[in-house]
């Protein structure tokens, strides 16, 4: 099942398999972490469509909702990092 990061539910983690940014978008995610083969999890969304507070590995960032639509994941699972809980 691939989705888009920006529809990813609280408590879930997915694998990353593509990042649609390009330029200096493209080059800022990949600095974060957010690049093919990460898995990364959401641990909370921001009222009122603000950032999404994520997790990739030990590093915790928080990313718009817009950026996060160029985000595509497979494997989705509950749980961080995929452990089902």
């Amino acid at each position: 099942m691939n989705l888009t990061l920006d529809l990813l539910a609280p408590d879930h983690s997915g694998s990353i398999t593509a990042v649609h940014a390009t330029g200096m978008a493209g080059e800022r995610m990949a600095a974060l972490g957010l690049m093919p083969g990460k898995r990364v999890s959401l641990l909370r969304r921001a009222p009122f469509g603000g950032p999404l507070h994520l997790a990739i590995g030990p590093t915790e960032l928080m990313i718009r909702r817009a950026d996060a639509r160029f985000v595509v994941l497979d494997r989705v699972h509950r749980g961080r990092f995929g452990h089902r809980g």
